[in-house]
Protein backbone atom coordinates (compact mmCIF):
# COMPACT_ATOMS: atom_id res chain seq x y z
CA UNK A 1 0.00 0.00 0.00
CA UNK A 2 1.58 3.29 -1.08
CA UNK A 3 2.08 5.57 1.61
CA UNK A 4 0.56 9.14 0.52
CA UNK A 5 0.78 12.00 3.42
CA UNK A 6 -1.76 14.72 3.30
CA UNK A 7 -1.16 16.67 6.26
CA UNK A 8 -2.26 20.49 6.09
CA UNK A 9 0.11 22.82 5.48
CA UNK A 10 0.79 24.54 8.58
CA UNK A 11 1.47 28.86 8.00
CA UNK A 12 2.38 29.04 11.15
CA UNK A 13 6.33 28.85 11.55
CA UNK A 14 9.08 29.08 13.67
CA UNK A 15 11.77 31.60 13.69
CA UNK A 16 14.36 33.75 15.53
CA UNK A 17 16.41 36.08 14.53
CA UNK A 18 18.98 34.21 11.66
CA UNK A 19 22.32 35.42 13.79
CA UNK A 20 21.10 34.34 17.01
CA UNK A 21 20.97 30.80 15.63
CA UNK A 22 22.81 27.93 17.39
CA UNK A 23 23.85 25.02 15.23
CA UNK A 24 21.58 22.73 14.59
CA UNK A 25 22.68 19.01 15.41
CA UNK A 26 20.60 15.81 15.71
CA UNK A 27 21.79 13.14 18.89
CA UNK A 28 22.82 10.69 16.29
CA UNK A 29 25.08 8.15 16.69
CA UNK A 30 24.88 7.53 12.98
CA UNK A 31 25.95 10.91 11.71
CA UNK A 32 25.29 11.91 7.71
CA UNK A 33 28.22 11.62 5.86
CA UNK A 34 29.29 12.49 1.83
CA UNK A 35 32.75 11.25 1.38
CA UNK A 36 34.62 12.59 3.97
CA UNK A 37 32.34 15.25 4.83
CA UNK A 38 30.15 14.89 7.60
CA UNK A 39 26.61 17.10 7.72
CA UNK A 40 24.94 18.29 11.00
CA UNK A 41 21.93 16.61 10.20
CA UNK A 42 20.29 14.16 7.71
CA UNK A 43 18.15 17.18 6.21
CA UNK A 44 18.45 18.52 2.75
CA UNK A 45 17.43 21.59 1.10
CA UNK A 46 16.63 20.59 -2.93
CA UNK A 47 17.97 22.28 -5.61
CA UNK A 48 15.89 24.35 -7.12
CA UNK A 49 16.45 26.41 -10.90
CA UNK A 50 15.29 30.09 -9.66
CA UNK A 51 15.45 29.36 -5.90
CA UNK A 52 18.55 27.65 -4.07
CA UNK A 53 20.82 30.50 -5.05
CA UNK A 54 23.75 31.65 -2.55
CA UNK A 55 21.87 33.63 -0.69
CA UNK A 56 19.13 31.34 -0.20
CA UNK A 57 20.95 28.14 0.81
CA UNK A 58 23.14 30.11 2.85
CA UNK A 59 19.91 30.82 4.71
CA UNK A 60 18.38 26.88 4.91
CA UNK A 61 22.02 26.20 6.43
CA UNK A 62 21.81 29.10 9.24
CA UNK A 63 17.61 27.74 9.80
CA UNK A 64 19.08 24.03 10.31
CA UNK A 65 19.63 22.22 7.04
CA UNK A 66 22.93 20.11 7.16
CA UNK A 67 23.39 20.40 3.17
CA UNK A 68 22.08 22.73 0.39
CA UNK A 69 23.13 22.14 -3.34
CA UNK A 70 23.49 24.70 -5.49
CA UNK A 71 20.88 25.17 -8.51
CA UNK A 72 21.49 23.20 -11.99
CA UNK A 73 24.64 24.11 -13.88
CA UNK A 74 24.30 22.73 -17.49
CA UNK A 75 27.23 21.03 -18.80
CA UNK A 76 27.26 23.06 -22.00
CA UNK A 77 30.73 24.68 -21.85
CA UNK A 78 29.58 27.48 -24.27
CA UNK A 79 27.05 28.78 -21.10
CA UNK A 80 30.26 28.29 -17.84
CA UNK A 81 31.24 31.93 -18.58
CA UNK A 82 27.47 33.62 -18.63
CA UNK A 83 26.44 35.32 -15.48
CA UNK A 84 24.04 33.08 -14.72
CA UNK A 85 26.14 30.15 -14.58
CA UNK A 86 29.01 31.76 -12.88
CA UNK A 87 26.53 33.20 -9.62
CA UNK A 88 24.78 29.66 -9.73
CA UNK A 89 28.81 28.23 -8.98
CA UNK A 90 29.17 30.85 -6.48
CA UNK A 91 30.03 29.30 -3.00
CA UNK A 92 31.83 32.57 -1.44
CA UNK A 93 31.67 32.61 2.52
CA UNK A 94 29.28 29.63 2.07
CA UNK A 95 29.42 26.74 4.89
CA UNK A 96 30.86 23.32 3.61
CA UNK A 97 30.49 21.40 2.13
CA UNK A 98 30.10 22.62 -1.23
CA UNK A 99 27.83 21.15 -3.73
CA UNK A 100 26.74 22.04 -7.09
CA UNK A 101 24.49 20.20 -9.64
CA UNK A 102 25.52 19.58 -13.04
CA UNK A 103 22.88 18.66 -15.66
CA UNK A 104 23.12 17.21 -19.92
CA UNK A 105 22.91 14.07 -21.41
CA UNK A 106 26.86 13.30 -23.06
CA UNK A 107 29.23 11.82 -20.51
CA UNK A 108 32.25 13.36 -21.52
CA UNK A 109 30.55 16.75 -21.22
CA UNK A 110 29.37 16.03 -17.84
CA UNK A 111 32.89 14.99 -16.60
CA UNK A 112 33.76 18.40 -17.88
CA UNK A 113 31.47 20.08 -16.10
CA UNK A 114 32.16 17.89 -12.97
CA UNK A 115 35.56 19.27 -13.00
CA UNK A 116 35.08 22.32 -14.14
CA UNK A 117 33.04 22.98 -10.77
CA UNK A 118 35.91 21.37 -9.14
CA UNK A 119 38.15 23.60 -10.10
CA UNK A 120 35.63 26.26 -8.87
CA UNK A 121 35.80 24.95 -5.49
CA UNK A 122 32.72 22.45 -5.84
CA UNK A 123 33.35 19.74 -3.03
CA UNK A 124 30.56 17.51 -3.88
CA UNK A 125 29.13 17.04 -7.33
CA UNK A 126 25.29 15.91 -8.27
CA UNK A 127 23.95 14.98 -10.96
CA UNK A 128 20.60 15.95 -11.89
CA UNK A 129 18.39 12.98 -13.14
CA UNK A 130 14.98 14.42 -11.61
CA UNK A 131 13.83 17.75 -13.68
CA UNK A 132 11.00 17.41 -15.07
CA UNK A 133 11.18 20.58 -16.92
CA UNK A 134 10.06 20.02 -20.48
CA UNK A 135 12.60 22.26 -21.83
CA UNK A 136 15.64 19.72 -20.16
CA UNK A 137 13.71 16.67 -20.72
CA UNK A 138 13.52 17.87 -24.44
CA UNK A 139 17.65 17.82 -24.42
CA UNK A 140 17.77 14.29 -22.82
CA UNK A 141 18.85 15.62 -19.68
CA UNK A 142 17.43 15.64 -16.23
CA UNK A 143 14.71 12.58 -15.51
CA UNK A 144 14.39 12.03 -19.28
CA UNK A 145 17.78 10.10 -18.58
CA UNK A 146 15.66 7.25 -16.91
CA UNK A 147 14.69 5.78 -19.96
CA UNK A 148 18.06 4.62 -21.06
CA UNK A 149 19.42 3.15 -18.13
CA UNK A 150 22.42 2.33 -20.21
CA UNK A 151 23.13 6.01 -20.94
CA UNK A 152 22.77 6.43 -17.37
CA UNK A 153 25.64 4.08 -16.50
CA UNK A 154 27.81 5.53 -18.96
CA UNK A 155 26.84 9.21 -17.36
CA UNK A 156 27.47 8.02 -14.10
CA UNK A 157 30.71 6.08 -14.59
CA UNK A 158 32.31 9.11 -16.76
CA UNK A 159 31.47 11.76 -13.94
CA UNK A 160 32.80 9.64 -11.10
CA UNK A 161 35.82 8.89 -12.69
CA UNK A 162 36.83 12.01 -13.64
CA UNK A 163 36.60 13.56 -10.04
CA UNK A 164 38.37 12.80 -6.94
CA UNK A 165 35.40 14.65 -5.12
CA UNK A 166 31.93 12.56 -3.62
CA UNK A 167 29.29 12.49 -6.52
CA UNK A 168 25.63 11.59 -5.57
CA UNK A 169 22.62 11.80 -7.65
CA UNK A 170 19.08 12.76 -7.99
CA UNK A 171 16.47 10.98 -9.82
CA UNK A 172 13.00 10.33 -10.01
CA UNK A 173 11.07 7.07 -8.93
CA UNK A 174 10.78 6.65 -13.16
CA UNK A 175 10.22 8.08 -16.32
CA UNK A 176 6.07 7.05 -15.82
CA UNK A 177 3.92 5.00 -13.73
CA UNK A 178 4.56 2.57 -15.77
CA UNK A 179 7.82 2.58 -16.06
CA UNK A 180 9.43 3.08 -12.24
CA UNK A 181 12.65 1.53 -12.81
CA UNK A 182 13.96 3.45 -9.92
CA UNK A 183 15.58 0.15 -7.96
CA UNK A 184 17.31 -0.35 -10.90
CA UNK A 185 18.84 3.43 -11.58
CA UNK A 186 19.70 2.99 -8.23
CA UNK A 187 21.64 -0.69 -8.25
CA UNK A 188 23.64 1.39 -11.53
CA UNK A 189 24.03 4.46 -9.38
CA UNK A 190 26.04 2.44 -6.76
CA UNK A 191 27.92 0.13 -9.26
CA UNK A 192 29.12 3.28 -10.28
CA UNK A 193 30.18 4.55 -7.18
CA UNK A 194 27.47 7.15 -6.35
CA UNK A 195 27.78 8.32 -2.67
CA UNK A 196 24.46 9.14 -2.01
CA UNK A 197 21.13 9.03 -3.52
CA UNK A 198 18.17 12.17 -3.49
CA UNK A 199 14.48 10.08 -5.09
CA UNK A 200 11.54 12.65 -5.37
CA UNK A 201 8.23 10.25 -4.86
CA UNK A 202 7.52 10.75 -8.58
CA UNK A 203 7.82 10.20 -11.37
CA UNK A 204 8.78 12.23 -14.73
CA UNK A 205 5.06 12.20 -16.74
CA UNK A 206 3.90 13.07 -13.20
CA UNK A 207 5.53 16.63 -13.02
CA UNK A 208 4.43 17.99 -9.51
CA UNK A 209 0.62 16.74 -10.16
CA UNK A 210 -0.68 14.44 -7.71
CA UNK A 211 1.05 13.08 -4.23
CA UNK A 212 4.41 11.79 -4.07
CA UNK A 213 4.44 8.04 -3.34
CA UNK A 214 7.24 6.24 -0.90
CA UNK A 215 6.61 3.12 -1.54
CA UNK A 216 9.41 3.20 -4.37
CA UNK A 217 11.55 5.11 -2.18
CA UNK A 218 11.41 2.19 0.41
CA UNK A 219 11.98 -0.31 -2.23
CA UNK A 220 15.35 1.44 -3.44
CA UNK A 221 16.64 2.24 0.47
CA UNK A 222 16.21 -1.91 0.57
CA UNK A 223 17.86 -2.83 -2.70
CA UNK A 224 20.80 -0.68 -1.88
CA UNK A 225 24.08 0.23 0.61
CA UNK A 226 24.50 3.47 -0.24
CA UNK A 227 22.48 6.53 1.69
CA UNK A 228 18.86 7.16 0.06
CA UNK A 229 17.11 10.26 0.77
CA UNK A 230 13.52 11.10 0.48
CA UNK A 231 12.07 13.87 -1.42
CA UNK A 232 8.65 15.16 -2.13
CA UNK A 233 5.57 16.56 -0.47
CA UNK A 234 7.54 16.68 2.43
CA UNK A 235 6.52 20.32 4.50
CA UNK A 236 5.65 19.66 8.31
CA UNK A 237 7.45 17.98 11.28
CA UNK A 238 5.01 15.19 11.00
CA UNK A 239 5.59 14.50 7.52
CA UNK A 240 9.19 14.04 7.97
CA UNK A 241 9.22 11.91 10.75
CA UNK A 242 6.39 9.78 9.09
CA UNK A 243 8.24 9.55 5.70
CA UNK A 244 11.28 8.62 7.31
CA UNK A 245 10.27 5.73 9.35
CA UNK A 246 8.17 4.55 6.51
CA UNK A 247 11.02 4.35 3.66
CA UNK A 248 13.90 3.77 5.89
CA UNK A 249 15.56 6.76 4.24
CA UNK A 250 18.81 7.88 5.70
CA UNK A 251 17.53 11.66 5.29
CA UNK A 252 14.76 13.70 4.06
CA UNK A 253 14.69 16.15 1.56
CA UNK A 254 12.85 19.95 1.33
CA UNK A 255 11.95 21.65 -1.16
CA UNK A 256 8.76 23.94 -2.23
CA UNK A 257 8.14 23.85 1.22
CA UNK A 258 10.83 25.53 2.62
CA UNK A 259 10.15 28.64 -0.07
CA UNK A 260 9.54 31.41 2.44
CA UNK A 261 9.67 29.31 5.18
CA UNK A 262 13.05 28.38 5.20
CA UNK A 263 13.34 27.69 9.17
CA UNK A 264 11.20 24.52 8.50
CA UNK A 265 14.28 22.90 8.63
CA UNK A 266 15.11 23.70 12.15
CA UNK A 267 11.07 22.72 13.04
CA UNK A 268 11.71 19.70 11.50
CA UNK A 269 15.22 19.13 13.29
CA UNK A 270 13.93 19.87 16.82
CA UNK A 271 10.26 17.44 16.23
CA UNK A 272 12.97 14.21 15.26
CA UNK A 273 15.05 14.76 18.29
CA UNK A 274 12.10 15.76 20.92
CA UNK A 275 8.49 14.61 19.58
CA UNK A 276 7.46 18.44 19.61
CA UNK A 277 6.95 21.51 17.76
CA UNK A 278 8.47 24.73 17.69
CA UNK A 279 6.17 28.02 18.78
CA UNK A 280 5.41 29.52 15.39
CA UNK A 281 6.81 32.80 14.63
CA UNK A 282 5.80 36.45 15.07
CA UNK A 283 5.52 38.68 12.49
CA UNK A 284 7.68 40.68 13.44
CA UNK A 285 10.48 37.75 13.52
CA UNK A 286 9.28 36.99 9.81
CA UNK A 287 10.00 40.31 9.04
CA UNK A 288 13.46 40.66 9.90
CA UNK A 289 13.99 37.05 8.69
CA UNK A 290 12.92 38.47 4.98
CA UNK A 291 14.47 41.85 5.36
CA UNK A 292 17.73 39.65 6.15
CA UNK A 293 17.81 37.45 3.88
CA UNK A 294 16.70 40.51 1.24
CA UNK A 295 20.06 43.18 1.90
CA UNK A 296 21.81 39.52 0.73
CA UNK A 297 20.17 39.39 -2.30
CA UNK A 298 20.31 42.56 -3.12
CA UNK A 299 24.40 42.29 -2.30
CA UNK A 300 24.49 39.00 -4.21
CA UNK A 301 22.94 40.17 -7.37
CA UNK A 302 23.05 43.86 -7.13
CA UNK A 303 20.28 46.01 -6.90
CA UNK A 304 18.29 45.60 -10.28
CA UNK A 305 18.12 42.42 -10.87
CA UNK A 306 17.85 41.72 -6.59
CA UNK A 307 14.43 43.99 -6.56
CA UNK A 308 13.45 41.01 -9.79
CA UNK A 309 14.33 38.42 -7.72
CA UNK A 310 13.58 39.45 -4.34
CA UNK A 311 10.05 39.27 -5.57
CA UNK A 312 9.15 35.99 -5.30
CA UNK A 313 10.32 35.47 -2.03
CA UNK A 314 8.52 38.64 -0.84
CA UNK A 315 5.60 36.67 -2.13
CA UNK A 316 6.03 33.67 -0.65
CA UNK A 317 7.30 35.20 3.01
CA UNK A 318 3.77 37.06 2.83
CA UNK A 319 1.95 34.37 2.06
CA UNK A 320 -1.17 33.62 4.79
CA UNK A 321 -0.65 36.95 6.25
CA UNK A 322 -3.65 38.99 6.78
CA UNK A 323 -3.85 41.41 3.03
CA UNK A 324 -1.42 39.84 1.74
CA UNK A 325 -2.84 39.44 -1.67
CA UNK A 326 -2.80 43.28 -2.11
CA UNK A 327 0.41 43.44 -0.73
CA UNK A 328 2.11 41.54 -3.65
CA UNK A 329 -0.07 43.15 -6.36
CA UNK A 330 1.33 46.36 -4.81
CA UNK A 331 5.33 45.53 -4.23
CA UNK A 332 5.71 43.63 -7.38
CA UNK A 333 5.32 47.00 -9.34
CA UNK A 334 8.44 48.93 -7.09
CA UNK A 335 11.78 49.14 -8.90
CA UNK A 336 13.61 50.24 -5.89
CA UNK A 337 15.40 47.82 -2.95
CA UNK A 338 14.40 51.16 -0.48
CA UNK A 339 10.74 51.03 -1.86
CA UNK A 340 10.90 47.01 -1.32
CA UNK A 341 12.11 47.52 2.45
CA UNK A 342 9.62 50.71 3.21
CA UNK A 343 6.68 48.67 1.99
CA UNK A 344 7.53 45.27 3.87
CA UNK A 345 8.28 47.28 6.90
CA UNK A 346 4.88 49.17 6.49
CA UNK A 347 2.88 45.64 5.44
CA UNK A 348 4.33 43.85 8.65
CA UNK A 349 3.81 46.94 11.12
CA UNK A 350 -0.26 46.41 10.00
CA UNK A 351 0.15 42.76 11.00
CA UNK A 352 1.65 43.60 14.59
CA UNK A 353 -0.93 46.06 15.11
CA UNK A 354 -3.69 43.83 14.62
CA UNK A 355 -2.13 41.86 17.02
CA UNK A 356 -1.40 44.24 19.64
CA UNK A 357 1.97 43.28 19.43
CA UNK A 358 3.30 46.63 17.83
CA UNK A 359 6.44 48.93 19.30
Amino acid sequence: MQLLLNFPFSSQRFLVMIRSFPPVRLDNKKRMHIGSYKLKNNLFLAPMAGVTDRPFRQLCKQLGAGMATSEMVSSNSLLWGSKKTLRRADHQGEEEPRSVQIAGADPKMMANAANFNVERGAQIIDINMGCPAKKVCNAMAGSALLQDEALVARILEAVVRAVEVPVTLKIRTGWDRAHRNGVRIARIAEACGIQLLAVHGRTRACLYQGQAEYDTIAAINAATRIPVIANGDISTPEQAKAVLAYTGAAGIMIGRAAQGCPWVFREVAHFLKTGRRLPAPSAQEIRDALIGHLHNVYEFYGEHTGVRVARKHISWYSKGQAGGAVFRNAVNRVESAAEQLMMIGDFFDTQLQATGLAA
